[in-house]
């Protein structure tokens, strides 16, 4: 790591999960070492008028170091166009440009790039938004950390390409980039004290002053915005409180034993569920690194793959990686607060895409908002996991324009169809098509269930 001249904070971090790894620490959270996190202040509470001169000691940083391959991609997953001809970033740096020329503060504006994604990103801002490309301290790069043998630990290795050799350390390496880079000291010297960090694909997550305006008078050094648990959300993680110490902590589904899987899976008893929307006091961020030597100390998690990540036979590797959330643990003082929904529209399947695109959500603000004619509910949406996993695989099936969903409730779609902008779907929709042909759904209002696979 140090011949790649990675930074001394990288470094030290990865050397932090290894230790653990190698110790036999499993990275699990049993269920009888937490409790439940109590009620939490809501978000929609707040009262009082919001602190604009907050403003001006903020940073807005977006993690973008993402390539959406899980969906087919092969660039920064913020480029993706997600309505018209706008893309995740199109919408992002809009809000900030609003915001500035709203509050007359030139409100800084930062992302966390990955060696993937830097050039097309730098490139895209630099043709549609100069302005922002030009800022001094825009851009922060993502660390790589090596790929581990899965049998011995060593460093694996990978002949017919040696960049499958490393990999992103998750989005808990945002602590030790800033640290490395010298980010961190160059935003505590220039004056900010607040940082807002969010996923580059939830365009919910825009800069709230209301919540900026709480998380000042809080005087908390870290608070994280959550939302309640639903049956959709039961796999993915939970706020708890240890009961060691009384502290706020995170469990992800990978730091679950099987045994405490219907637990972890409770949603009345665990109830709240990370966002990834963190707000950050960076001078006592300051204080924790120095005071554990350069790094903040995050919990491990173990992730097994394959050295290539195309090819099933090669090499078995385990990649470790933290979660920016899992810091939660190491902020005495911790908060958390409940956020409505809108704050949390990330873009992980084409189900998600395909809703976002079409008239079921509006834009207000450069946000994607639910269209009020849905009467308060997005229509449930299950495409075909093995046809629709990759975004080109959708852009095939909506060449004729994205169909109408502001009427639809739920859309159930099994096998190859081909839509148009002239089709409305309407109430429960389930669309089948046995055959290996492509075959158009109708165009008008469809409703009901509808077998194409003869047509």
């Amino acid at each position: 790591m140090e011949a790649e001249g990675i930074a001394p904070s990288a470094v030290s971090a990865f050397e932090s999960t290894f230790n653990s790894l190698v110790s036999g620490n499993t990275g699990m959270i049993p269920e009888s070492t937490i409790a439940p996190a109590p009620d939490l202040v809501n978000a929609e509470s707040f009262s009082g008028e919001p602190d604009t001169s907050l403003l001006a000691s903020t940073v807005v940083l977006k993690l973008n170091g993402g390539l959406g391959t899980g969906m087919g991609l092969d660039k920064a997953k913020s480029l993706l166009k997600v309505k018209g001809d706008d893309t995740f970033l199109d919408l992002t740096a809009k809000q900030i440009v609003a915001m500035r020329e709203e509050f007359k503060s030139n409100v800084k504006f930062m992302l966390m790039n990955s060696f993937s994604t830097s050039a097309d990103t730098l490139e895209f801002l630099q043709k549609g938004y100069p302005a922002l490309a030009g800022e001094t301290g825009l851009e922060m790069m993502q660390n790589k950390v090596p790929k581990l043998d899965a049998t011995t630990l060593e460093p694996a290795t990978c002949e017919s390409d040696p960049s499958n050799e490393w990999c992103p350390p998750g989005h808990g390496d945002l602590y030790a980039a800033l640290e490395g880079s010298g980010c961190l000291d160059s935003l505590l010297a220039d004056g900010y004290k607040y940082m807002f960090v969010s996923n580059s694909d939830n365009l919910g997550a825009s800069l709230d002053l209301s919540i900026l305006t709480h998380f000042a008078k809080s005087d908390a050094p870290f608070t994280m915005e959550c939302c309640e648990r639903t049956e959709n959300d039961k796999k993915g993680g939970h706020l708890a409180v240890r009961n060691s110490d009384g502290q706020l902590i995170l469990r992800e589904s990978a730091m679950c034993a099987d045994e405490d899987e219907a637990a972890f899976q409770d949603t009345g008893k665990h109830r709240f569920f990370n966002t990834n929307n963190l707000w950050i006091r960076l001078d006592k961020l300051k204080e924790i690194i120095n005071a554990n030597g350069g790094f903040i100390p995050l919990p491990m998690i173990k992730n097994k793959k394959t050295v290539d990540p195309k090819d099933d036979s090669s090499q078995k590797v385990l990649q470790l990686e933290t979660a920016m959330g899992a810091a939660i643990e190491c902020f005495k003082g911790a908060s958390a607060i409940v956020v409505p929904r809108t704050r949390f529209a990330p873009v992980k399947k084409c189900n998600d895409l395909l809703l976002l695109r079409s008239d079921a959500y509006l834009l207000e603000n450069n946000k994607p908002v639910l269209n009020p004619e849905c009467g308060g509910k997005a229509p449930t949406m299950a495409l075909d996991s093995k046809k629709y996993k990759l975004v080109g695989a959708l852009e095939e099936a909506t060449t004729g324009g994205i169909p109408s969903l502001v009427k639809c409730t739920k859309l159930k779609i099994s096998g190859l169809v081909s839509m148009s902008s002239k089709t409305s779907f309407v109430g429960d929709v389930s669309i089948v098509n046995n055959s290996d042909v492509r075959k158009a759904v109708p165009e008008g209002e469809v409703t009901g269930d509808l077998d194409l696979t003869a047509a």
